[in-house]
């Protein structure tokens, strides 16, 4: 890894997604995301990062899902990304926001028809009696929404994870790897972008 202490991590962090896109067979914005309940019991899964911008990283879910309802009563997350054709892994920690409704109707609207009616069709995380009863709901969401655009449902938005923390992770002969770490210092009074300190460390 070369000497990046002085770069912007988001700006390092979209130059490693892009050599992750040419490279990566499957889902290169994919990430573990970590949460934890009002108890602080955690809990982990995959899901896909759908932006980033100054603020953080972004991605959408059902809130009255397992991970919807940890989000919404500890509103703390870790995001982890993976990339193995490059041996390379980014760490994200940090607190979340709900994104505005705006930026949530944009997103909804530029995902496939099948995938806006899935949204209401499917009571996430709840029991499933069969596969049988998800396709009828489908189907009569499917009809229900036959004619015009599918709105967006009450209980799908998105959260952005303001990063107070992030790691690059490089993997490096002998197992001596490069560990590059962010830490956000605080905000810039005028608006800037936020203020980072860097540190190195022991792999």
């Amino acid at each position: 890894m070369t000497d990046t202490n002085e770069r912007d991590p988001y700006e390092l962090f979209t130059e490693w997604m892009k050599e992750a896109e040419q490279s990566e067979p499957n889902d290169p914005n994919a990430m573990a995301l970590a949460t934890a309940d009002a108890a602080g019991v955690p809990s982990v899964r995959m899901v896909l990062l759908k932006g980033i911008d100054p603020r953080g990283f972004v991605f959408y879910t059902n809130t009255e899902s397992r991970k919807g309802g940890q989000l919404l009563a500890n509103r703390n997350a870790a995001l982890c990304f993976h990339w193995k054709s490059l041996r390379r892994q980014v760490r994200v920690e940090g607190p979340v926001e709900i994104v505005s409704d705006a930026e949530a109707d944009a997103y909804f609207d530029s995902r496939p028809r099948e995938s806006r009616i899935g949204a209401w069709a499917s009571q996430q995380s709840r029991p499933l009696e069969g596969r049988w009863e998800l396709e009828k709901r489908v189907a009569q969401f499917a009809a229900k929404f036959a004619l015009g655009a599918v709105p967006r449902p009450p209980h799908w938005t998105g959260f952005r994870v303001l990063p107070s923390r992030i790691e690059f992770w490089r993997d490096r002969p002998f197992r001596l790897h490069d560990r590059l770490v962010y830490s956000r210092a605080g905000e810039d009074a005028d608006g800037n972008p936020p203020v980072w300190s860097t540190e190195r460390l022991y792999p």
